[in-house]
């Protein structure tokens, strides 16, 4: 089900020449952050389409060269934008924007408000042809279709300067339709099919597409003679007025008279979020700040951060059936195994290591299904088997840390140069991502056993993990099926990584809603189960179904 999430692989895994993303900045994609994206995509006045991506990601790969292209199609009529999702300072952003997977793609277009988009997913093909077409149908129509009978109307409605295009089709063109945003306010642009004998007669249009210019004022009309293509028609109409700006300026409000001191004023109203679907018209100029709870941080009293708890030891594999029953069958997917050393007490480093693991693994167990962790004693007999079966080179004092996937018959060693919480985790999140470093190797199948040969798990201590790992903290009222503000913002809080979080007043209407929806859908999915909805435990699980349904052009899972 539809959910937020922000996490990314740590950029220590991505080779320098990617750590600025995969765009040249002199190229045709326009890239943007945060700032920008509000600045050059939510307050212009044209469509958009953005591209959030991640430089590690092969399906975003994939797609460069074809947005590239479409890019390169689509200049002067629609922008074409790109995000680095991997970037730190785009993780909020870009789980503000609903982000899931990699590439993910949205169509941006103007709203009826300035600053307040139509946001929508684009699910075409992956092609420059499907993406410039898809964009090209959602660039707003501000051409006027006129005929015999309408068009003198138009004409003396007003004395502002005037563009016709007289065309041999029907449909108004995405080129047109990019002239009259761009003179819209200063220049009304119409289109008459070259069917209407009297208006073409009156401008003298003799060759299909003409493009004539009133410039206003009792001027005469004036004929195009050059190329149908934007810069050159854009510096034509120049000649009556100006292009507009991009973002346009906003209109100022006329000033409200005054009213007469004899009335007794209205009592001020409280400043109000702003509008979202359900809510009240008004858009205030700015929203106060709100604290985890939903509160304006009006207090000046600090508030103390919440002292966290320890997070529980991953558990431990007495003998050589629990680790089979777990990790070492033909079933099997992908597990993490910490394997101690011989000499344990001698060496500290085995208890870091132990605990880093454990805090990874509760890290993750808040929000999502994870591959399990285990230890590995030194007195449980596959120890010693694993690492001569499997040539594990290391110190007899020292850990060893692999990753195994029975079902697929493969390990991955750790590569034991420095035990840094930061490494290990980068490494865990390169196995989650399907983008690790280091190589599989064969698992050998005298390891391995069949599941139907091994004896029934124990369930209850299992199945007490499951559910602890699905039931994030959540102060959900499970009397009322509608989902409060406070709700969603509490389970949005619960699902995005490292403290991040996201103000619900600073969405677009479209998000906002499905964030909405999809909160209310959780709620009642979580009423009914008590448990949260598993997700894929790594791109690896991901692999196997693709393997047994068909996969076209998924997403790297987050």
């Amino acid at each position: 089900m539809p959910s937020l999430l922000a996490t990314a692989a740590s950029l220590l895994l991505l080779p320098p020449a990617l750590v600025h993303g995969m765009y040249a900045k002199s190229g045709p994609v326009l890239q943007l952050d945060g700032p920008s994206y509000d600045s050059l995509i939510a307050q212009s006045n044209h469509t958009s389409i953005v591209e959030f991506y991640a430089p590690w990601c092969g399906h975003c790969k994939n797609l460069k060269p074809a947005y590239e292209k479409a890019a390169t199609a689509l200049q002067g009529l629609a922008k074409v934008a790109a995000v680095d999702c991997d970037a730190e300072e785009n993780k909020s952003f870009c789980g503000r924007m609903g982000v899931q997977g990699f590439p993910t793609l949205k169509i941006v277009k103007p709203g009826k408000k300035p600053g307040r988009p139509i946001v929508e997913d684009y699910q075409g093909a992956r092609t420059a042809k499907a993406i410039v077409e898809a964009v090209k149908e959602k660039i707003p129509n501000r051409v006027s279709r006129l005929n015999d009978g309408d068009y003198e109307a138009w004409l003396s409605k007003d004395d502002a300067p005037k563009a016709i295009l007289f065309s041999d089709k029907g449909v108004t063109g995405p080129l047109l339709k990019a002239l009259a945003i761009d003179f819209q306010g200063s220049i009304n642009v119409a289109q008459i099919r070259n069917k209407e004998k009297k208006a073409v007669e009156q401008f003298k249009a003799t060759k299909f597409p003409a493009l004539v210019l009133i410039p206003g004022n009792g001027k005469e009309p004036i004929l195009y003679d050059g190329e149908m293509k934007k810069d050159p028609m854009v510096k034509f109409l120049s000649q009556a007025a100006s292009p507009n700006p991009d973002p346009a300026p906003k209109e100022k409000k006329a000033k409200k008279e005054k009213k007469s001191k004899t009335n007794k004023p209205a009592a001020p109203k409280a400043s109000k979020p702003a509008a979202h679907p359900g809510a009240e018209d008004g858009d205030p100029a700015e929203c106060p700040y709100k604290g985890d709870k939903g509160e304006t941080n009006d207090a000046k009293e600090p508030v103390k951060p919440a002292t966290p708890e320890p997070a529980p030891l991953i558990a431990s594999l007495a003998d050589e059936v629990s680790l089979q029953q777990k990790c070492l069958n033909t079933k099997a997917g992908v597990c993490i195994l910490a394997l101690h050393p011989a000499e344990a007490s001698t060496n500290p480093l085995t208890s870091d290591i132990v605990t880093a693991l454990s805090e990874i693994q509760h890290k993750h167990s808040q929000k999502r299904k994870l591959f399990p962790f285990f230890q590995l004693p030194a007195s449980n007999p596959s120890n010693a088997a694993l690492r001569s079966t499997l040539d594990l080179v290391s110190p007899k004092d020292e850990i060893s840390l692999i990753a195994t996937n029975g079902k697929k018959a493969w390990f991955r060693a750790y590569p034991a140069k420095t035990w840094s919480h930061d490494e290990i985790e980068a490494w865990i999140d390169g196995l989650r991502m399907g983008d690790s470093t280091t190589p599989k190797q064969t698992l050998t199948e005298s390891l391995l056993a069949d599941p139907a040969s091994l004896p029934a798990e124990t369930k209850e201590e299992d199945q007490k993990q499951k559910q602890d790992q699905k039931k994030p903290n959540l102060n959900l009222n499970m009397e009322n099926d509608d989902l409060s503000r406070a709700e969603a913002e509490d389970l949005i809080c619960q699902l995005l990584p490292n403290g991040e979080s996201i103000d619900l007043d600073s969405l677009d209407p479209d998000t906002y809603s499905k964030i909405m929806a999809a909160g209310k859908s959780f709620k009642a999915e979580m009423k009914e189960q008590g448990s949260i909805p598993s997700r894929h435990s790594s791109k690896e699980d991901v692999e196997d179904e693709e393997e047994e349904q068909g996969h076209d052009e998924g997403h790297d899972e987050l």
